[in-house]
């Protein structure tokens, strides 16, 4: 298999995952780190042997086919319009960008170019799973989902004033798995939410607890929970109920051993967190990318996708700020 040249954007926590899966990949080459810190950028071309460059060096370079952008949010979308206009396949971490309407704007741009969407938990075999036997009619009529999306603890209170806030930073893998599931598109949305978890996400304008219900045409229903703190770890669930039964993806545990006492039984934790829980989800979108690339495959989540998850993102904000629900616009 031929080795396509990419370049990473953003070595910090997401870009670490998406680089070193790229890096490892029989398909891609890590060729060069675009990270404005020094010490960030030299990390990151010391464990994968890219080598540190600037933006325009990266996106100037014709054996560059591909970018990975995991920038900071807020340049997510200037990062990926740089690159079309370089020519270049694009992986794009969610959200695409914090502003609705300028990402509507932009959607035209992206047309007929690769894009693929970090949405990761499409990639996850749990839940890819769990899809597949949905559409094989395993369950009948798909009729309610439940979707438990809980962090193990509340990030450092620096992190909310650049992070679009719980909806837009937390709440928007599930608004787009509960899409890619129910089969059909959200029309209505209520969300409530409290801070419950740190008094300081509360000072600085956000939330860390929601629960948010959408009602699709047809009548289907689903209830996303969100918290910024289980006390019990990665707490990553999903029900589907149907009309002849229903499928469960629980949360794997770190092994599965188990042993029993008198006491009852005592099993392996729960993941910690995103990066273990979905390793093997961010390898297989990595994947997916890789053969998007070459040209084997089509983005499983693009550019209208991210549109369509940041636009009930925004309506689980509304919901929350005016107690009311909030029909979605054709």
């Amino acid at each position: 298999m031929e080795r396509i040249e990419v370049a990473l954007i953003g070595a910090g926590r997401m870009g670490q995952v998406h680089g070193q899966n790229a890096a490892n990949h029989p398909g891609l080459r890590l060729r060069y780190v675009v990270d404005p810190r020094p010490a960030a950028n030299a990390a990151m071309c010391a464990q994968t042997g890219a080598a540190p460059a600037g933006l325009e060096q990266a996106l100037e370079d014709p054996a560059i086919r591909a970018v990975l952008i995991c920038s900071t949010t807020d340049r997510h979308l200037d990062h990926a319009l740089a690159a079309v206009d370089a020519g270049k396949a694009i992986f794009c971490e969610k959200p695409v960008d914090l502003d609705l309407e300028k990402a509507r704007r932009a959607q035209p741009r992206f047309e007929g170019v690769p894009f693929l969407l970090g949405f990761n938990r499409r990639f996850d075999p749990h839940f890819r799973a769990l899809k597949q036997r949905l559409d094989d009619g395993t369950v009948g009529r798909l009729e309610t989902l439940h979707l438990v999306n809980h962090d193990p603890a509340a990030p450092p209170a620096g992190f909310i004033p650049g992070s679009g806030g719980l909806f837009k930073d937390f709440t928007i893998h599930d608004l787009d798995m509960a899409r890619w599931l129910l089969g059909e598109e959200p029309l209505e949305v209520y969300s409530v939410a409290s801070c419950l978890v740190d008094p300081e996400i509360g000072r600085l304008g956000d939330v860390d607890t929601a629960r948010t219900v959408l009602k699709t045409g047809s009548g289907r229903l689903c209830v996303i929970s969100n918290t910024r703190r289980s006390g019990c770890g990665y707490d990553q669930r999903i029900e589907a109920c149907g009309s002849a039964g229903m499928i469960v993806a629980g949360n794997p545990a770190l092994n599965a051993v188990i042993a029993q006492n008198d006491a009852g039984l005592l099993g392996a934790a729960i993941h910690p967190g995103f990066a273990s829980r979905y390793a093997l989800a961010y390898r297989a979108q990595i994947g997916h990318f890789a053969d998007v690339v070459h040209g084997t495959a089509e983005p499983e989540a693009g550019y209208a996708d991210g549109i369509a998850a940041l636009a009930l993102a925004e309506a689980c904000g509304e919901s929350m700020r005016d107690s009311k629900v909030v029909r979605m616009r054709g």
